[in-house]
């Protein structure tokens, strides 16, 4: 085998063929307008302290003040995170008599974030999680509700 790639062609010929891998899950046809959601959202999350604080309304829903006296931010500055949030359709809110509480936006959020959080605990170097094992695991997120 040769040191370095001498033509294009060799970068478009690894060696080997898709079939070669085993059975793959079908491709996701994403439409761009999806794409820049999704890129959007994960901006959102990107941020540790919006993403503290959906973490925190993981245990439910929680008004302005609650989030900001747990986390011991001004109130001013959790309402600012949570319009971001809100904006990309992460947290939803409705209002209890005289206040407004806010909440996760749906499952998928909620899968989302404990799933983000589940990874970034792992040690970087870890093997690849067997399947059956992150079927367990999301199941017994799930089974907690």
């Amino acid at each position: 085998m040769p040191d370095r790639l001498t033509s294009p062609t060799d970068l478009a010929d690894p060696g080997c063929r898709p079939e070669d891998h085993g059975a793959r899950r079908e491709p996701v046809d994403v439409s761009g307008e999806a794409l820049e959601r999704a890129s959007r959202i994960f901006r959102a999350l990107g941020e540790p302290s919006r993403l503290r604080l959906l973490a925190f309304l993981t245990r439910g829903e929680a008004c302005v003040s609650e989030v900001a006296e747990a986390e011991g931010d001004e109130i001013s500055t959790v309402s600012q995170r949570l319009r971001v949030l809100r904006n990309e359709g992460l947290v939803s809110r409705r209002r209890q008599g005289k206040h407004i509480v806010y909440g996760l936006a749906d499952q998928h959020v909620v899968d989302l974030i404990f799933n983000a959080l589940e990874h970034a605990s792992e040690p970087r170097n870890a093997a690849p999680r067997e399947k059956t094992k992150g079927v367990t695991a999301y199941a017994s997120h799930n089974s907690h509700r």
